[in-house]
C-alpha cells in the first residue's frame, strides 16, 4: 500500500521508514525566504479569494530549538558535522544556520532510507543554494554529485536596477552509489528543425522522415564494397543486411545510377537529450487545470521528467515535505508507489481530494494515511496541542475546505462546503461549518443559527469533540430543515467526533458533479502497467522493507 504520513518528518523517517527502503526522494523545502505562506481559495462565485488560511510560516530563527538541532548533529560526528561547524563559522548563529541546521538531520536519515541505486533531488532558490550544495555535499559525499538543474520558473519581470532578475530555481541531484538507476529523457524536435530536416511525408502512411546517407567513410573496407542498385560504393552494411531493409522499404533511389539513401522516420527518433538547463516546464499559470491554490506548487510535469529519469515502474519514490502532493500525484499517474509526509492536515487533506478528483473514489483503497487520530483520546490530543490542525482533520472527515483564519475574520465561521442541487439550475448553495474542541452549550447552537442566517446559507453544522445536550438537539430541532429534490435535511445539524469516526456524515443533497468545495484537479490516468491488486501490492510493498501494519 502506498503511505500518506501527518506528521514531522524527520520523526516519521526515524520511526516508519526502514533502512534502504526508498528509489527515488523529491524534496521541495521551505526556502528560508521568511514568508508566511497562505492557501488562496476562489470564492463560491468564481472571484479571485479573499478567504485563505495560513498553511505554514516559512520563517526560522536561531533559537533554542535550532541550537538543539545543531549541537545533535555536530555531536553525532563525521563529515555532517564537519560542515555545520564550518557553516557556524561562516555564517554565525543566524537565521541561516538555524534553516541549515533544521535541514541537516533530515538529509542524514534520507541517505539512510534511501536504496543504494536511488537518487535524491532537492528543489530549492538560489538565496539557500549554495549553502544546501555543501551540505548535500557533507552528507552523500561531493562523489555522488549529479547535476545542478536550473528550472527557468518564470520570465525575468520588471526592472532590476541592482542586478539581474531572479526567475529560476535550482534542483541539487546526488544518489546514494556510484551505480543509480537512469533513463534518458528526450524533448520534442524543435518545429523548424523538423520542417527542414524531415521534409519527406510517405503518402500511405503520413510519417515523415530525411534521407540519411549509406556510403562508409572508411574507404578502406574490402569486404563491405559491392555493387548495389547498379552503384558501387564502400556501404555501411552488409549486402545482406541492405538487401532486407531494401526489402522493407526502407531504402529508396530516386533514379537508376543513383547512389541510394536510407529512410530515417521522425516518429523513431528520440529527439534532443535533456540538458541541465530546463526552461520548456512551464510553472502552474494562474488559470491552469492543475492549479489547486496551494502555496509553492510545483507543476506535474516537471515530477513527471524526474521520476521518469530516475526511477523505474513499481518503484517506491518518497516526498518528505508533500505539500499537495505534486510528487504524489506525478508517481501514481507513472505506475510508481509513493511515501508522503506533511506536517499540516491541511496538506494531508488537500492530496485526498487531489487524488480522487484525478483517479476515481476507487484510489482511496490504494494508500493509508497513518497519523491521524483514529479515536477519541487521539482527537482529543491533537485538539489540546493544535487546535488549528484539529479543525483541520474535523473539517476534512466532511470534505470541506477551511475558511478564513486571519484573527479575527473567520465570524463564527470554521469551514464551508458548497453544493448545487437545482434541476438545471446554476445557483451555488452553502453549508457553514463550526468546530468546537472545548465545553458546548445551546449558546454555541444559537450563534450558529445566528451566521447561517446572516450567511444566508441552507445548512449549518456543529462540529464537537464534547457529546451535545438534550437542550442543543431541541434548539437544532427547531431550527426546522432546508428542502431539496432529494427530501428534508436538518437546518441546523449537530456531529461529534465520536460521530464522526464511526462514519456519520453531514444530511445534505446528493452530489451532483458539480461541488465546488475544493478546487478540482484534472482527471488522468495512469501511465505504464495495470495496477496491482492490492493484496500484490501490499506484500510487494511489505517485502521492499518499509514498515507495514500488518
Amino acid at each position: 500500500m502506498n503511505r500518506l504520513y501527518f506528521g514531522d518528518n524527520l520523526l516519521v523517517l526515524k520511526e516508519h521508514i526502514a533502512d534502504e527502503s526508498v528509489d527515488l526522494i523529491y524534496l521541495d523545502p521551505p526556502f528560508n525566504s521568511n514568508a508566511n505562506y497562505n492557501v488562496l481559495f476562489k470564492e463560491h462565485d468564481g472571484a479571485q479569494a479573499a478567504s485563505q488560511i495560513k498553511a505554514f510560516e516559512d520563517t526560522w530563527r536561531w533559537d533554542e530549538n535550532a541550537a538543539q538541532a545543531y549541537y545533535d548533529t555536530v555531536e553525532a560526528g563525521g563529515k555532517l558535522s564537519e560542515t555545520l561547524q564550518a557553516f557556524r563559522k561562516l555564517v554565525g548563529e543566524s537565521d541561516m544556520l538555524a534553516y541549515l541546521a533544521m535541514m541537516a538531520p533530515r538529509l542524514r536519515e534520507l541517505r539512510r532510507v534511501l536504496k543504494s541505486s536511488g537518487s535524491i533531488y532537492l528543489h530549492c532558490d538560489p538565496t539557500a543554494s549554495h549553502y544546501l550544495k555543501l551540505l548535500m555535499d557533507g552528507v552523500f559525499g561531493p562523489k555522488f554529485y549529479r547535476n545542478e538543474i536550473v528550472w527557468q520558473r518564470t520570465n525575468a519581470k520588471g526592472l532590476a536596477f541592482t542586478r539581474f532578475a531572479n526567475n529560476h530555481d535550482v534542483l541539487l541531484a546526488y544518489s546514494r552509489a556510484e551505480q543509480c538507476v537512469w533513463n534518458s529523457q528526450y524533448t520534442k524536435h524543435d518545429p523548424k528543425y523538423v520542417q527542414k530536416f524531415y521534409r519527406h511525408v510517405e503518402l500511405d502512411t503520413n510519417r515523415r522522415y530525411r534521407l540519411a546517407d549509406l556510403t562508409n567513410p572508411n574507404k578502406n573496407r574490402p569486404n563491405l564494397t559491392y555493387e548495389f542498385l547498379g552503384v558501387t560504393r564502400v556501404w555501411r552494411w552488409t549486402r545482406d543486411r541492405m538487401e532486407r531493409a531494401h526489402k522493407a522499404g526502407l531504402i529508396i533511389q530516386s533514379a537508376p545510377g543513383k547512389v541510394p539513401q536510407l529512410k530515417r522516420y521522425l516518429d523513431e527518433q528520440e529527439g534532443n537529450p535533456v540538458g541541465d538547463t530546463w526552461t520548456d516546464i512551464l510553472p502552474v499559470q494562474a488559470q491552469a487545470a492543475e492549479r489547486l491554490g496551494y502555496p509553492t506548487q510545483k507543476p506535474i510535469a516537471l515530477l513527471e521528467r524526474i521520476i521518469s529519469a530516475s526511477s523505474d515502474p513499481q518503484a517506491i519514490v518518497l516526498d518528505p515535505f508533500c505539500g499537495c502532493g505534486t510528487t504524489i500525484d506525478a508517481a501514481q499517474k507513472l505506475g510508481r508507489r509513493w511515501i508522503g509526509i506533511d506536517i499540516t492536515h491541511l496538506a494531508v487533506n488537500l492530496i485526498r481530494h487531489r487524488l480522487r478528483d484525478s483517479y476515481g473514489e476507487e484510489i482511496a483503497k490504494t494508500y493509508d494515511v497513518v497519523g491521524e487520530p483514529a479515536s477519541i483520546v487521539d482527537a482529543r490530543i491533537l485538539a489540546e496541542s493544535d487546535r488549528y490542525q484539529f479543525q483541520w482533520w474535523a473539517l476534512g472527515l466532511v470534505g470541506a475546505r477551511p475558511a478564513e483564519k486571519k484573527k479575527g475574520a473567520d465570524k463564527g465561521i470554521d469551514g464551508r462546503l458548497y453544493f448545487h442541487d437545482d434541476h438545471g439550475g446554476d445557483e451555488t448553495k452553502q453549508i457553514i461549518i463550526s468546530v468546537k474542541s472545548g465545553k458546548i452549550g445551546v449558546k454555541d447552537v444559537r450563534e450558529l443559527k445566528a451566521v447561517v442566517d446572516r450567511e444566508k446559507a441552507q445548512i449549518g453544522v456543529l462540529i464537537s469533540m464534547h457529546p451535545t445536550t438534550r437542550d442543543m438537539r431541541g434548539e437544532a430541532a427547531a431550527a426546522g430543515h432546508y428542502v431539496s429534490p432529494w427530501g428534508k435535511h436538518g437546518k441546523l445539524q449537530l456531529l461529534t467526533i465520536g460521530d464522526l469516526l464511526e462514519g456519520k456524515r453531514i444530511d445534505m443533497p446528493k452530489a451532483t458533479g458539480a461541488n465546488v468545495t475544493f478546487k478540482k484537479a484534472p482527471k488522468h490516468k495512469r501511465k505504464g502497467g495495470e495496477q496491482l491488486h492490492l493484496k500484490e501490492e501490499h506484500a510487494e510493498y511489505s517485502a521492499s522493507g518499509v514498515e507495514t501494519d500488518g
